[in-house]
């Protein structure tokens, strides 16, 4: 009986400091926001070069538009500047269909500028490329890879109300396609003003979409 009463007590104690670090830990650490589908997607301000001009932006000033956040290493590197360049050849379409893409790097606005002076295919970039330096905005949507202080590739895209929709991230070697994402946003906009209705695979504007119910399960 005893040595069951001081293996509780061992237990007990052991429980209660290991509560008191974690709440230690909490106190001491950085809390961020999470990117999750269908919640208001993390707050940030951040310094970007836009026009060449260093601006301060919000993320909130751009309610009442659908945004792309486009997150990538590095400037300066190599299927970086193929993906930025393939954003900017698209970008006007985005914008007639009431889209603002934000990049987003590690890298500071200075590095930003100088890449955008020295790279012909970056110079094509009209939209603002934000400077994460501090890695808070890549924490906040998990595209953070804390060992290398860079960004995984991510894209995510964000609803004129500022939630989130659709999201990707994958391994930095694979690189993305403008003309696929319009595609998941003109989904993403149709279902948005069509309630009741889903977009099925490789759904285009103009094709049929599909309204779940009872006498449709088993007929597709």
């Amino acid at each position: 009986m005893l040595k069951s009463l001081k293996k509780s007590n061992r237990t007990s104690s052991s429980y209660i400091l290991k509560e008191e670090n974690k709440m230690k830990n909490e106190e001491n650490c950085d809390c961020y926001e999470v990117a999750d589908i269908n919640k208001p997607a993390p707050a940030f301000t951040a310094e970007a070069f836009h026009k060449e001009q260093i601006k301060k932006i919000n993320l909130e000033d751009y309610k009442g538009k659908w945004v792309v956040l486009y997150f990538y290493p590095a400037d300066f590197t190599f299927i970086c500047p193929t993906e930025l360049g393939d954003m900017a050849d698209h970008y006007e379409e985005l914008k007639k269909m009431n889209v603002e893409v934000l990049s987003v790097s590690t890298d500071t606005v200075f590095v930003h500028k100088a890449w955008h002076d020295d790279s012909e295919t970056i110079n094509k970039i009209k939209f603002p490329m934000v400077a994460d330096p501090t890695g808070f905005i890549c924490r906040s949507y998990g595209t953070m890879i804390e060992e290398e202080g860079l960004s995984l590739r991510g894209t995510f895209i964000i609803n004129p109300e500022g939630v989130l929709k659709a999201f990707e991230i994958h391994d930095n070697s694979i690189g993305r396609s403008a003309k696929e994402l319009i595609r998941k946003i003109q989904a993403a906009q149709y279902v948005e003003t069509h309630g009741g209705e889903v977009c099925p695979a490789n759904w285009k504007p103009g094709e049929k979409t599909l309204k779940p119910s009872l006498e449709l399960v088993g007929k597709i």
